[in-house]
């Protein structure tokens, strides 16, 4: 059903002027961070840095659902975090909350009564308190050891009561909070993948070589003095697309690929009585055998080449990879 004053221009109008709104809330929590409140932030930094348990994460309603994605990217990215839920703490899950630990407590007024109930059993117990609100002067603010100033002017709603700029508010200094702490924790990429594994990140950063390339049998070699024919029948029963030509300690002394084929046939060359060592291309390209994959994919990509030969510490070959290998291990 469609409405007569529902035209395209009053919707996206809408749109915007709520965009506007949260932008300018995000702009405004910039800025305040340059005074006071960036002082309040670096302390809160410095807390959760000395703690020697767990940040406890609450909140009550949509500061609740902001709340729970706060906890998940603290977590995933170093510091370890939980969501507890204020009315359930109130039958029982307070005792999540043990000494040691810092509650960031979540709240646009600072007065949810589920929330400034617990704050005395968290006091008496010694936990350090961090207030995430838009009002300094509030209960929640009163009773905080760090207080976040998340105001805002204004909701996006029209009617200036759903919250919305708010919550955004809220989110943009979650991730503020968790980006400072990763950064001073000195959190690597390899760290964000250990709390991924099931993810694309997880497989392209915590995937060695050695999982993934040809190894033994199934890597394509000959001597240096394999004429033309054993050559390609190696090449081809491998199907690897390439052959690596080694010596007798088994270094790598260079590699022929399908694409030196192609050039070679298309200079008119007569390849017949040629030997492995006439036409291999010398000290090709190589990689540890120890690597991440995503290094090699990063190597192939640079050089554009399609595949690798991979070696010990004393150059021997031991293994091979070409891209397909890598996109069926789903590192590329």
């Amino acid at each position: 059903m469609s409405l007569p004053h529902l035209t395209t221009q009053a919707v996206v109008a809408q749109a915007q002027r709520a965009l506007a709104i949260e932008a300018q809330a995000l702009s405004d929590l910039r800025e305040r961070l340059s005074g006071a409140a960036g002082e309040a932030f670096a302390r809160a930094v410095q807390t959760v840095l000395a703690c020697q348990g767990r940040l406890v994460v609450m909140g009550m309603g949509k500061s609740g659902h902001v709340g729970r994605k706060i906890a998940a990217t603290l977590a995933s990215t170093g510091t370890p975090a939980m969501f507890v839920h204020p009315a359930e703490a109130h039958h029982g899950d307070l005792g999540m909350v043990r000494p040691g630990d810092v509650v960031l407590a979540i709240s646009n007024s600072g007065e949810s009564e589920e929330l400034t109930a617990l704050l005395p059993v968290i006091k008496r117990q010694g936990i350090a308190l961090l207030a995430m609100t838009g009002k300094p002067g509030s209960a929640l603010a009163r009773h905080a050891d760090v207080v976040l100033d998340s105001a805002v002017d204004q909701e996006a709603c029209p009617l200036n009561l759903a919250p919305t700029a708010s919550t955004t508010a809220q989110m943009a200094l979650g991730d503020a909070l968790a980006v400072a702490l990763l950064d001073a924790r000195g959190f690597k990429a390899e760290d964000f993948a250990r709390s991924h594994p099931g993810g694309s990140l997880g497989r392209r950063l915590l995937t060695h070589l050695r999982d993934v390339m040809r190894q033994g049998d199934a890597v394509p070699r000959v001597r240096p003095d394999a004429g033309f024919s054993e050559l390609m029948r190696e090449m081809s029963a491998k199907g690897l697309g390439a052959a690596a030509v080694v010596g007798e300690a088994g270094e790598v002394l260079g590699v022929f690929t399908d694409g030196d084929l192609r050039r070679r046939i298309e200079a008119g060359a007569d390849l017949r009585a040629q030997r492995a060592v006439d036409l291999m291309t010398p000290a090709p390209r190589t990689v540890r055998d120890d690597v991440l994959a995503a290094e090699a994919v990063a190597l192939m990509e640079t050089h554009r080449i399609n595949t690798l030969l991979v070696v010990d510490a004393d150059g021997r070959l031991v293994g091979a990879v070409n891209t397909n290998d890598l996109m069926r291990a789903k590192v590329i």
